[in-house]
């Protein structure tokens, strides 16, 4: 057998739910939190997919809306920006 590692199989991995205190929780396996690259204390969100599945991601889904938004205002007012920048 060579080299010990062992790949992470996320497809064979359970994730319960389980009382901490006085909430509920999931504990993340330390191998799925560094594929997520994630560490205790951030904050990940959950993301519906058009087929009704949940993809998990770093990226808070409304600050990214809220960005593209200002992307369009910038583009369409550039003229005014640089005005105003004079």
């Amino acid at each position: 057998m060579e080299g010990a590692s062992r790949e992470y199989k996320l497809e064979e991995t359970a994730l319960q739910i389980r009382k901490i205190g006085n909430s509920v929780g999931v504990i993340l396996p330390k191998e799925l939190l560094a594929r997520l690259n994630l560490k205790e204390g951030d904050k990940f969100y959950p993301v519906e997919q058009p087929d009704g599945s949940l993809r998990l991601s770093p990226f808070n889904p409304k600050h990214a809306r809220t960005m593209e938004i200002a992307r369009q205002v910038m583009h369409e007012y550039r003229d005014t920006f640089a005005a105003l920048a004079k």
